[in-house]
């Protein structure tokens, strides 16, 4: 019994080949940046989960101990490649529920800090199962800008340290999808990007 309960709490590693990750390669038009998302319960307003997109040489997203995974783009430990207007649009709405909103928290950074997170999350490895966030504040407070950031494994109080960066923007999305969002990874298993 005890091993099951390790096992279950231990991270899952996943590494795509390199021609995958190189042929899935995006780079959206916008601005260098960092996008930081958070998940809150609509009925408690508690944080449930964070993820963080980066928008630099590519744009990626560090998804870690996430449930989210797309199969037309390549994963590494979490880093997943090929975040296209397409992808990313997947990405909210199975985060984003009747029970569920997602706040999206934008700050422009340039280029070398957008490649430094890249670098980071690239570097950080598989993330262990509830250990979300205390992945992306750790990686954000190594970052030029983000120095105030502080270690903490809720997702709520990493939004708020988020919201006092100069020239962050915010962006809440709401849905009316119902909970069971299973349907959404069963679709995108026949409907490939």
């Amino acid at each position: 019994m005890l091993l099951i309960s390790l096992a279950a709490c231990g991270s899952e590693p996943k590494w795509a080949p390199e021609a995958e990750v190189k042929q899935a390669a995006y780079r959206h038009n916008g601005p260098a940046s960092i996008t930081l998302f958070t998940v809150i319960s609509n009925r408690s307003g508690s944080g449930a989960h964070a993820g963080l997109m980066i928008n630099g040489s590519q744009r990626i997203l560090f998804d870690p101990a996430g449930t989210w995974y797309s199969p037309s783009i390549p994963e590494r430990n979490d880093v997943h490649y090929g975040i296209t207007p397409h992808v990313l649009s997947y990405y909210i709405d199975y985060h984003t529920r009747e029970t569920f909103h997602t706040v999206m928290q934008t700050v422009v950074v340039s280029p070398d800090v957008a490649q430094a997170a890249i670098r980071a999350v690239q570097a950080y490895g598989a993330v262990p199962k509830a250990y979300c966030t205390k992945s992306i504040t750790t990686v954000l407070k190594s970052l030029p800008g983000f120095k105030g950031i502080k270690t903490t494994f809720y997702p709520k109080a990493a939004m708020q340290q988020f919201s006092r960066i100069p020239g962050v923007k915010e962006h809440k999305v709401y849905d009316d999808d119902a909970d069971d969002n299973s349907g959404l990874l069963q679709s995108q298993q026949k409907n490939r990007y």
